[in-house]
């Protein structure tokens, strides 16, 4: 199986090459630029250095929310378009399932935490039984204290990765009452071949979708809905 990995959902953007389950190519970037001027240099130079034929592919793997609402727009509209053209299906992966992927493996609870402002964090928790992934919390926006009173629950070690560690790091030194430990560099942020590891497990249980149906989810409104939204409601009231 051939995938072509795209995550560009948070402040880190990444693309990947995965053939036969052999990691041919991955690129990741975390600066602060724009994904639109980095998304589709990153991919062609992974194609010019691999030479390898984007036509081969059988499917783009794309990180598809939630996280950055501008992230994820490039990111889906670049897998759109690309398997539009190639004439490919995509393969959606929710976004902290692919970064809890980094951490396969473990024994340890998984947390994926990705900053979404007003003191919510994206997350879900998960865990790895041998190869099998286990939602033990599906991904939402939370939050950050009523998370950390969920994990406190579960009573179990927790390892917290994702950009909305150094935001949220010491609420969690602070509220965090069973064991946990915050992952390592490598390992912490968005990478294309994470999600494409997700998505060949999404692929063998049908979850595809034509390059025309492929959509990001927001999971919540976005801040320019938020407020014409708050803006109708006290127009009604008056």
């Amino acid at each position: 199986m051939k995938l072509l990995g795209i995550d560009s959902s948070g402040l880190a953007a990444s693309v990947s090459l995965v053939i036969d389950g052999i990691m041919v190519a991955e690129y990741t970037t975390n600066l602060k630029k724009t994904h639109s001027q980095t998304l589709l240099p990153m991919i062609d130079e992974i194609v010019q250095m691999t030479s390898f034929d984007l036509k081969e592919i059988d499917a783009i793997a794309v990180s598809a929310g939630p996280g950055s609402f501008t992230g994820l727009r490039i990111g889906s509209s670049t897998a759109k378009g690309l398997g539009l053209a190639l004439k490919k299906p995509i393969i959606p992966v929710p976004t902290v399932e692919g970064l809890a992927y980094n951490l396969y493996g473990t024994s340890d609870l998984i947390c994926p935490i990705m900053d979404a402002r007003r003191n919510q964090v994206y997350t879900g928790i998960y865990e790895f039984k041998g190869n099998n992934f286990n939602i033990i919390s599906n991904q939402k926006a939370v939050e950050i204290k009523d998370l950390i009173s969920e994990l406190n629950t579960l009573n179990r070690k927790v390892v917290f990765l994702g950009d909305g560690v150094p935001v949220y790091k010491e609420i969690i030194e602070q509220e965090m009452l069973s064991e946990f430990a915050f992952a390592l560099p490598h390992m912490a942020i968005q990478k294309a071949g994470a999600v494409c590891s997700r998505a060949e497990v999404l692929y063998q249980a049908g979850k595809i979708e034509t390059a025309a149906d492929h959509k990001p989810d927001y999971l919540r409104l976005s801040q320019a809905e938020r407020e014409r939204k708050e803006k109708l409601s006290e127009s009604n009231l008056s």
